[in-house]
């Protein structure tokens, strides 16, 4: 059985919602988000850097959800949810997975610890105004890549439940409505299944 450490909204929902896209037995374990508890000896054996998510699948621990997608597609996947390998629209696909936390979630997630580190009065505003930026700059990054198709690849894949968790984050916390393409695409993505219990789990 695959164990995923979860609190709603973190990274945890793109390994929920792969296993549900992948129709995978798994289970839910819920975390105490707290900081104490994200500090204790007990979850930093399991995350070292007191972050969620974790996934336990077997033997195997994992602690990155870019890391627990391709683990489960490798293992699980079967051929589903990404092009085959060693051809040209696979690496199209790894590096969408790869921008979708590498640089589009980054500055979304700093937004998110600046808020938590700093009390209101302490907040930098032009510090947040700058990681609001960047993270636009990948929106419209994406907008012009996905102008005309349904999907980032030729089909759905993994490489849109990356992105589409990290345009989530985007619809929270930067107060801009989406360009029309980027909003019909992420409302192709809310509809999907496995997203709606992936964000309600």
């Amino acid at each position: 059985m695959i164990r995923i450490y979860h609190v709603p909204g973190t990274r945890s929902v793109r390994v929920i919602w792969l296993c549900e896209e992948l129709g995978l037995d798994y289970e839910v374990v819920p975390v105490d988000f707290s900081g104490e508890y994200r500090a204790s000896p007990e979850w930093r054996k399991l995350n070292p850097v007191g972050k969620v998510p974790v996934m336990i699948d077997g033997d195997l621990t994992l602690f990155e959800s870019g890391a627990m997608v391709q683990v489960l597609l490798e293992r699980y996947g079967n051929g589903r949810l990404a092009p085959e390998p060693c051809t040209d629209e696979h690496a199209h696909f790894l590096q969408w997975c790869w921008f979708a936390e590498a640089t589009f979630a980054r500055p979304l997630g700093e937004i998110v610890n600046h808020r938590r580190e700093f009390s209101k009065a302490e907040q930098s505003e032009a510090s947040i105004v700058e990681m609001r930026n960047r993270a636009w700059v990948c929106v419209e990054a994406l907008d012009k890549e996905i102008a005309g198709r349904t999907w980032l690849c030729e089909e759905f894949s993994a490489a849109d439940i990356m992105t589409g968790y990290s345009i989530m984050l985007v619809t929270r916390l930067v107060p801009r409505d989406l360009p029309a393409g980027i909003a019909a695409y992420f409302q192709r993505l809310e509809a999907r299944a496995g997203y709606q219990v992936a964000m309600s789990a």
